[in-house]
């Protein structure tokens, strides 16, 4: 397994299970991205913000709370959950697990040949009896602005590490790590402008989108959507200026970039496995249900060429890499015992099925955004007879949860089949709804037995009952 974070770890630990070895490379921390870098201290340092604005929003509750935020304890509180940047007790599980670990940087070499330059100083030589994982992740995409290469700025690692809060932060990028990182700094006391050069939060609908602005403008986030960020200079006192469309400037003491990433494929050998970039394009690869590489030189005789996660640039979310992880891991061991001989069927425990119809994913703002499946537009890109039905949230949950609460669901509907193909939440707290959507649209559980599913009263999954009476049942 090239690469030792949740998604490595978790296809190492279902091929141990299935009673073959495996091997760990890694050459930064053990645990990887998430547990260092991304899902766990952004979390660390939204969670308190969220806390306190949900007890402010509570009549009672809100006469109580006196303070506002200690940035100190915050950024303590965010260290904790780092472990400090020490990889000790995963390192303990992957040797409890029984599973080996060398710290290196790995390179294929030539079919399941895999050479890792040791921390050590040695060299090693692996030869896999059964198959090699790519699940090292994805790297930071930089956008073409003029200066930028030139100037220190921040990507999400160095914003989720900081040691203190910029008084004044600019962030290039409107997507989940921008906008959730703007409004936990703004939260923390920085002055923060969010630039986007387009929408917010595109990739979901409008009207939950809309939702999530008007949060980060209630905490003093200033906006700037659908403009592009020309250049970039550092002054001679350590500030940057970004020159943006219609000859704006904006002048911060901070930049986090957060602009996409894409699968970290580069450095590690492909081509000696038939596999190279074309037309000066970023290295991009294609998988099967099990994560087996298209086009590697000898997949196709005896499969051994893997990838999961991020590197498979399918869905670049923890939790789904590590589903696709146990999915490969499973597939593997199977394929070495004979029990597995080509594609497997759609969702068995060997393939990635849910990649293709129940993709889960939550911004974590405040208010929250979740959706799982396919938006309308997706569903009838991709041939479905799709409907949609949406609604505010407003039920006695919600009235109770939070005063003035604000919220939106919608349901995407297989209109032939009568069930769900997607679900979206905006909204307070609504990160706890999405799983029943999930399950719903996993099951493919037809509407008239899902009416059957009461919600329970007074709580904001009364909105499933609501969705469900407007679409007529």
């Amino acid at each position: 397994m090239i690469g030792a974070g949740a998604v490595g770890e978790n296809a190492a630990d279902r091929v141990v299970q299935g009673g073959l070895t495996a091997v760990l490379v890694e050459a930064e921390l053990v645990g990887g991205e998430c547990s260092y870098w991304a899902c766990m201290p952004s979390k660390a340092l939204l969670r308190p913000g969220t806390a306190l604005h949900g007890a402010q929003a509570v009549p009672g509750a809100s006469e109580a709370v006196t303070g506002t935020l200690d940035a100190a304890a915050v950024l303590k509180g965010r260290d904790s959950f780092t472990s400090h940047w020490q990889d000790t007790n995963q390192v303990e599980w992957v040797e409890g697990a029984g599973i080996e670990l060398i710290r290196g940087r790995a390179r294929i070499t030539g079919e399941r040949a895999v050479k890792v330059a040791g921390l050590d100083g040695d060299d090693y030589a692996l030869t896999a009896r059964h198959a090699v994982v790519l699940a090292n992740g994805s790297t930071p995409s930089q956008p073409p602005v003029d200066g930028l290469s030139e100037v220190e700025y921040w990507g999400t690692r160095e914003a989720t590490s900081a040691k203190e809060v910029p008084k004044r932060l600019g962030v290039l990028g409107g997507g989940v790590a921008g906008t959730e990182l703007a409004q936990a700094f703004a939260r923390l006391g920085s002055a923060v402008t969010l630039v986007a050069r387009s929408g917010l939060l595109r990739n979901f609908p409008a009207e939950a989108a809309e939702l999530v602005a008007a949060g980060l403008r209630a905490d003093g986030v200033e906006l700037r959507v659908d403009t592009k960020t020309r250049s970039v200079h550092r002054n001679s006192d350590g500030s940057l200026t970004l020159s943006l469309d219609g000859g704006d400037t904006v002048t911060v003491d901070k930049l986090l970039v957060s602009t996409g990433r894409r699968p970290a494929l580069d450095g590690l050998g492909l081509e000696s496995v038939g596999l190279s970039a074309s037309d000066g394009k970023p290295l991009a690869i294609r998988t099967d249900p099990t994560g087996l590489v298209a086009e590697a030189a000898g997949n196709g005789d005896g499969p051994w060429l893997y990838a999961v996660g991020d590197a498979a640039g399918k869905a670049l979310l923890t939790h789904q890499g590590k589903y696709e992880a146990r999915a490969t891991g499973a597939a593997i061991a199977a394929r070495a015992k004979g029990e597995l001989r080509g594609e497997p069927e759609p969702w068995s425990r060997y393939a990635q099925t849910a990649d293709e119809h129940a993709i889960p994913n939550v911004v974590f703002t405040d208010p929250e955004l979740a959706n799982v499946g396919r938006s309308l537009e997706q569903a009838r890109k991709d041939g479905y007879n799709a409907s949609s039905v949406e609604l505010p949230i407003a039920v006695a949950g919600s009235s109770l949860h939070a005063k003035n609460y604000e919220g939106w669901a919608q349901l995407v509907v297989d209109e032939d089949r009568k069930v769900l193909l997607g679900a979206t939440f905006a909204g307070p707290d609504v990160a706890e709804l999405l799983h029943a959507a999930t399950i719903a649209v996993v099951g493919e559980v037809p509407l008239d037995r899902l009416w059957h599913a009461v919600p329970s009263y007074p709580t904001i999954s009364e909105v499933w009952l609501r969705l469900l009476e407007k679409y007529g049942l």
